[in-house]
């Protein structure tokens, strides 16, 4: 017995020496090590102020971070560590706010040159990191690794979560120029915390390692280069939560009821097809049972040729609105609209066009839309089975709200945008917390050649859940119309470099346009 138990412990003792020969040392760069940098750099860090040493310099503006060039002395480190990374399995992740490539999480892998770097980060690096943050940092371990090529993005976000305290990024790539995007954007707010604004950016270069405490927002830019991959390591240092400045939430859009144009309007701009009842009652019940439609030629053909062409070659200004952790887009200044796209919009904005809305979707937005005799019936027969005390208190308590419902006025709001290289919307904390009942409307004008690899399309998610419900793409003189729930958000995907000319002229940026409105009951 004695012996097997010896024979055992030898095991035991083998496995621990040859996992430990398995795991290559990671020699960090001169300055970690110095002592007299680390005093200045954290008495730097505490004045937030200015700080450069050789390969390590700590900016404060427009938030803390460090930046440390040839974190890694070892070339032969760097090449095998390379190696094992793009030898890994990688996920593509795609939503409103990124596209790229990820690692699994990096926490257990026994790679020689992935695991010893794990060791030298959250190890004697976290050691001197809290020395110079004055924090206990935690020993969780939080790193994965990403691959961004042509294309990919992350757009403008914070990462605030409970528990991270430094972000830490550490870039493994070519020769790398600003033309070749993909560098780290930092943005701050203006000084009524509104609206972030991009204060610089940093270029990638190998080896770099890049320290970020608390931000407002950051993004990485597209990745513009065809050929080079931004291939990076990144993770979080876990330790005590630093206290948030409160998020400024946006009014609402102002809205309006509808004007008053009677169905004179929808005869001049309409498709008569769309404009017969029984096709409605089709129309109706097929949204009823997708809350969703797209109705193709839906202008008349004369009438969008004409919004297209002034659209395109009309000296129509266009205003940037942000911010960009919510938006990115341009939008018309309707005063500069030319005569056929303000009529467009009167139509969109017009009774009649309320109406017609009801007709096609059932729902109550004009008070001569029918009402639905079957709720009331349903209504009633829940009404007839609750207790007499309950009916007593829903006769008195809930009458001025039922007159207060039934007196409701639809009202709706909209904006006439351009959609190019840049744009993006994103889904929002503000946005879930408020979402009403409504009905979307896009009609799209100038989507000749636009591909869907372009990006530009909408897409309605559930609320804090990944899957996609439906994608609503641009299409020429194609009505969408979409109902959407209090559960259910929608953002525009990211517009990317593909979107730009094919021909020699590479410069040319293809765009489209559209009606965006949404009608509530």
């Amino acid at each position: 017995m004695a012996s097997k138990r010896q024979q055992d412990e030898c095991r035991k003792q083998d496995k621990k020496k040859k996992k430990k020969k398995c795991e290559e040392a990671a020699e960090l760069c001169s300055w970690v090590e110095d002592e007299q940098v680390k005093s200045a750099v954290k008495e730097a860090w505490s004045r937030r102020s200015h700080c450069s040493h050789g390969d390590l310099e700590l900016d404060c503006h427009p938030f803390p971070h460090c930046i440390i060039k040839n974190f890694l002395s070892s070339e032969a480190f760097v090449e095998n560590l390379q190696r094992e990374l793009l030898e890994l399995n990688f996920h593509e992740k795609s939503n409103d706010l990124y596209k790229f490539k990820q690692s699994e999480d990096l926490k257990k892998r026994t790679e020689p040159y992935i695991a010893g770097l794990r060791t030298a980060l959250f190890g004697r690096f976290r050691s001197w990191l809290g020395d110079v943050l004055g924090v206990e940092l935690e020993p969780t371990v939080d790193i994965s690794c990403a691959r961004y090529e042509y294309t990919d993005v992350l757009l403008c976000h914070d990462d605030e979560l409970e528990g991270r305290r430094v972000a830490f990024i550490l870039y493994l790539v070519p020769p790398w120029q600003s033309s070749d995007g993909g560098t780290l954007d930092l943005y701050t707010t203006d000084s009524e915390s509104h609206y972030c604004i991009c204060l610089g950016a940093i270029l990638l270069c190998l080896t770099t390692d890049v320290l970020y405490i608390f931000h407002f927002c950051l993004q990485v830019s597209e990745v513009l280069s065809q050929d080079k991959c931004r291939l990076s390591l990144g993770g979080w240092f876990h330790g005590p939560s630093l206290e948030r400045p409160p998020r400024y939430i946006e009014p609402l859009v102002p809205r309006s009821p509808h004007i008053p144009r009677d169905e004179t309007l929808l005869l001049e701009w309409v498709n008569p097809v769309y404009l017969d009842i029984s096709y409605q009652e089709q129309i109706q019940e097929e949204f009823e049972d997708n809350s969703e439609i797209q109705l193709k030629d839906f202008l008349k053909e004369e009438k969008f040729r004409e919004v297209n062409e002034q659209l395109r070659l009309s000296q129509i200004q266009w205003m940037k609105r942000g911010p960009p952790n919510k938006r990115c887009c341009e939008v018309a200044s309707l005063e500069t609209v030319p005569q056929c796209v303000s009529a467009c919009w009167e139509l969109l904005h017009s009774e009649a066009f309320f109406l017609l809305l009801s007709n096609f979707t059932g729902l109550r937005l004009h008070y001569l839309c029918p009402a639905d005799d079957d709720d009331d019936n349903d209504e009633d027969k829940v009404r007839k089975n609750k207790p007499e005390e309950e009916r007593d208190e829903e006769a008195t308590g809930s009458s001025s709200e039922s007159a207060n419902a039934k007196l409701s006025t639809p009202v709706c709001c909209g904006e006439l945008r351009r959609w190019s290289h840049g744009g993006y919307t994103l889904l929002h904390d503000g946005e879930a917390a408020r979402a009403e009942y409504a009905l979307d409307l896009l009609l799209p004008f100038g989507c000749t050649g636009w591909e869907s690899e372009f990006g530009g399309f909408t897409c309605y998610v559930a609320n804090e859940e990944d899957e996609e419900l439906l994608t609503v793409y641009p299409e020429d003189n194609s009505l969408a119309l979409v109902y959407r729930d209090k559960e259910t958000l929608k953002f525009v995907k990211h517009v990317n470099h593909k979107s730009f000319s094919d021909s020699a002229d590479s410069s040319t940026c293809r765009a489209f346009y559209d009606f965006s409105f949404v009608y509530y009951e």
